[in-house]
This record gives C-alpha cells, sequence and structure tokens, in this order.
C-alpha cells in the first residue's frame, strides 16, 4: 500500500528523482499507461521540454518527494500524456495518487490566487520555513484557504431525501451540502441548510466521515440523520427538485469518488 506523507518543506530546485502535479488550468497531465493513469517523473519533464512555474513541494509518495507545479500555455500535449480533469481521474490511479492529485489542486489554486496582497496590493512571496505567502511590502501573511462543508443523508421511514441542484448534470440527485457559516456548528449548519433548502428539520444528527474536496478548497464534512418534522419546500434556487426515495427507485447519483455517493451507499447497505 502506498504511504503520502504530507510532512513539509522548502521549494528545493536541485531535486532530483520526483514526481510531479502539473495542471493546464483545472486539467492535469497524466501519462497514459494500460488504461491507467501515472503521474509524470522528473525525467519526463526533461525529456519533453516542459518548464512548469509556481512550483511547491506539496508531500512525497512511499519517500519520494512530489511537486506541484502550473503550466503556462500549454498548446501541444506530449505523446502518451493527456490533460485530464481532477474528478475523471478517480479509479484510474491508486486512491493515495488521487488523495494527493487533489492536494496538489488546492494548492495550486490557493497560491495563483494570491500572487498579490489583499492588503495593499504588492506581490506576495513564499515564506520558506511555513506553507504561506508573505506580502513583501506590509509583511500580511495568507495561508492556504480550507472551506468546511457539511453533507447529510436524511433518512425518513426507509427513504432517503435526495435534491437536484441547479448545477448538476442532468437527471443526477444527491443528498443535502452546504458551506459553514462563521460562528456556526456543523450541526447548526445541517439544520440550517436543510430548512432553507428543502423546508425541513432533523434530528439525531451523527457524523460519518469526512473528505477533502479541492474544487477548489473545501472540507467536506458528512453526516446521517434521522426527519424530524416539515414538508419538502424547494428554494428554487440552490435546488430545483427534492424528494424521498426508496433503496428500490432511486435516481442517477454522484460518482463513487465523492462523500456523498459514500454515504448514499452506507444508506443502501443498511437499508433492508
Amino acid at each position: 500500500m502506498l504511504n503520502f506523507d504530507m510532512e513539509y518543506k522548502s521549494w528545493n530546485r536541485e531535486v532530483r528523482n520526483s514526481y510531479w502535479f502539473l495542471f493546464s488550468g483545472q486539467r492535469l497531465l497524466v501519462r497514459e499507461k494500460e488504461e491507467q493513469l501515472e503521474i509524470p517523473f522528473d525525467l519526463d519533464l526533461n525529456l519533453l521540454g516542459i518548464e512548469p512555474i509556481d512550483m511547491m513541494h506539496i508531500g512525497a509518495m512511499d519517500e519520494i518527494d512530489c511537486y506541484a507545479a502550473s503550466l503556462p500555455n500549454m498548446e501541444f500535449v506530449p505523446e502518451g500524456f493527456i490533460l485530464k480533469g481532477l474528478r475523471e481521474t478517480y479509479g484510474l490511479m491508486a486512491d493515495e495518487w488521487f488523495f494527493a492529485a487533489g492536494r496538489a489542486q488546492h494548492l495550486i489554486h490557493w497560491k495563483e490566487n494570491h500572487k498579490f496582497c489583499g492588503r495593499c496590493g504588492n506581490p506576495m512571496g513564499m515564506i520558506e520555513e511555513e506553507r504561506a505567502v508573505k506580502c513583501t511590502s506590509c509583511d500580511h501573511i495568507v495561508y492556504p484557504r480550507i472551506s468546511p462543508a457539511i453533507i447529510v443523508a436524511v433518512i425518513k421511514e426507509g427513504e432517503i431525501l435526495l435534491a437536484r441542484s441547479s448545477r448538476f448534470p442532468t437527471g443526477m440527485y444527491s443528498i443535502i451540502a452546504g458551506f459553514v457559516e462563521p460562528g456556526e456548528t456543523l450541526e447548526a449548519c445541517v439544520n440550517r441548510e436543510l430548512k432553507e433548502e428543502v423546508g425541513i428539520e432533523a434530528k439525531n444528527i451523527r457524523y460519518f466521515a469526512s473528505q477533502p474536496w479541492p474544487f477548489p478548497d473545501s472540507l467536506m464534512v458528512g453526516f446521517t440523520a434521522e426527519y424530524s418534522s416539515g414538508e419538502i419546500v424547494i428554494d428554487n434556487k440552490e435546488i430545483v427538485d427534492a424528494n424521498w426515495f426508496s433503496k428500490d427507485l432511486l435516481p442517477q447519483l454522484p460518482g463513487k469518488a465523492s462523500i456523498a455517493r459514500k454515504i448514499i451507499d452506507w444508506y443502501l447497505s443498511s437499508t433492508p
């Protein structure tokens, strides 16, 4: 089993024998090999003449350093390689690689959005001793942003509440999710989101699991809950349809990579 270590190291231009998570916009450069995807090695960069920018160390896979970087103006994809959206890579590489790629995308997004100081507008520079950027003028420091969000499966008499977001692909339903507000507990966020989006209340809210969700910078905290009261009334903004579904009659569901699907699969396995 692979082991991904997230220990921080500053950028070392002399590093050799390393893996590279290279992003062109939101797409990851990967090598195609026998219906599987592989992360490029530094030798690939040298042979292909790739010149990444915004390099940073993100961890080590089985003690081999891993770096993330951007690919500017990549008009030509080398033979044997392909650019893929991160979600598309799930199942085509080991989970440890998928997790590391998510971390890389999260950090690249953070660095690209903090090239200049939000306080005074001057350039930001990487700090050597920790993962942060610091203003070259006013010394304002910015750490990678993590946006906590809840996601919850509500069960009522053996049926699960599923809803369709206006942003979902046609026909797809999932469980209710939303971002945590300042000063709010996770449990309070669960009930607020349920009330706002579908008009119901829940009880017996229980933690299920959490998942980093780098689209672009969320931490999804999953819960299960029991229906308490209320009738479904959708907000017609975030949610365009919602209903109770039995395990034998489900709509199109999210992909296996998501914590939403893991919670739904828990419902399927635990319901007679």
